[in-house]
């Protein structure tokens, strides 16, 4: 998987399990992109450090050297969107 996919998937995820920490399926996702990005693209610290009205700040750490990518606030909330409009999963 492609580092920036992992890490937008591992985004979408985050905010998935902050908003439901009671969630097994999503933190074991979680776990599962934290896997990738420690195991297959050497990220040793990430963490969403900031959400503003626009944006969401990521943080992580590469090869020693921190790094920031922010994303649409929209575009990283939006499973979380999809998952609360469903029903089946309320």
């Amino acid at each position: 998987m492609k580092f920036e996919d992992a890490l937008f998937n591992w985004l979408q995820i985050k905010v998935v399990s902050n908003a439901r920490q009671d969630d097994q399926a999503a933190l074991d996702t979680l776990s599962f992109f934290e896997q990738i990005l420690s195991e297959d693209h050497g990220l040793s610290d990430y963490s969403i450090i900031r959400t503003d009205e626009t944006m969401i700040h990521v943080k992580y750490t590469k090869e020693g050297r921190s790094k920031l990518q922010l994303y649409p606030r929209e575009l990283g909330e939006q499973l979380l969107t999809d998952i609360e409009s469903n029903p089946k999963y309320n």
